[in-house]
């Protein structure tokens, strides 16, 4: 719409999917769980989504006004897929899958291969994202975004970090800081040999601060009106930082 208003993209005909239940429930298989793409910002945070996927409920929170949560969707942040879209560097972090649907052909890509470029995704004409297949993680999740502002604002940098006590390892997706979200896969490795498993004690300064580090390192940052380069990669090594703190005092359940 604000392209639309731009007169920049005309609507010869708009096709209202807000009213089609199918798309507003989700499920729970074993260790899955399957997130139709009409859930609102709002339907995110409710207690029995949040208790299972806390840095997407996070994420959520951090978008727009009530209104705006109340309308906005999973599968219209996605279809956006915009660099600075709050709910994909999570959404990175757990290795979603999208599953497109159209009149003739249904199936299922990785949000890797979904997101394709600024504002670019892989959806063919006809299709519709019909719902998002994402793990179910033991342990604790962060979400941090920072702004030019504190509420209401679009993210000059945002960071997913997710723990994945079965296979021992800590997810990091990033936003924001590219063309499109990623996983800052050195700073996993590197951090999951280093995280205490057992007791998950507090990690030495020397090792958050490596760790941050190696997720600054990893981005590819631009300048624009919201903020710079340098100031990207600053803001996304403290988000960093913060986030394994938080994780390492949250404990593993």
């Amino acid at each position: 719409m604000v392209q639309v208003n731009r007169g920049a993209q005309s609507l010869d005909s708009v096709l209202d999917l807000s009213r089609i239940p199918e798309l507003k429930k989700w499920t729970i298989q074993d260790s899955e769980i399957v997130l139709g793409a009409g859930i609102s910002y709002t339907d995110l945070t409710h207690p029995d989504l949040a208790s299972l996927i806390p840095a997407l409920a996070q994420a959520a929170r951090t978008v727009g006004s009530p209104q705006i949560r109340n309308a906005g969707t999973l599968g219209g942040n996605l279809a956006t897929a915009s660099p600075a879209g709050d709910t994909i560097p999570v959404l990175v972090a757990m290795d979603a899958f999208i599953q497109l649907k159209s009149s003739t052909e249904t199936r299922e890509v990785s949000i890797t291969e979904f997101v394709t470029g600024v504002k670019a995704n892989a959806l063919k004409p006809g299709e519709i994202i019909e719902s998002i297949r994402l793990p179910v993680f033991q342990g604790p999740q962060e979400f941090l975004k920072v702004g030019t502002r504190n509420a209401m604002v679009i993210s000059v940098v945002s960071l997913a970090l997710v723990t994945d006590h079965l296979e021992r390892s800590l997810r990091v997706g990033v936003g924001s800081v590219s063309p499109v979200p990623f996983r800052a896969t050195a700073a996993e490795e590197f951090i999951s040999h280093e995280f205490d498993w057992e007791t998950n004690s507090n990690l030495s300064e020397k090792v958050i601060n490596k760790f941050s580090e190696l997720v600054a390192d990893s981005t590819e940052p631009i300048d624009d009106h919201r903020g710079t380069a340098n100031y990207r990669k600053h803001a996304v090594k403290v988000l960093a930082k913060r986030a394994l703190e938080r994780v390492c005092a949250g404990g593993i359940t």
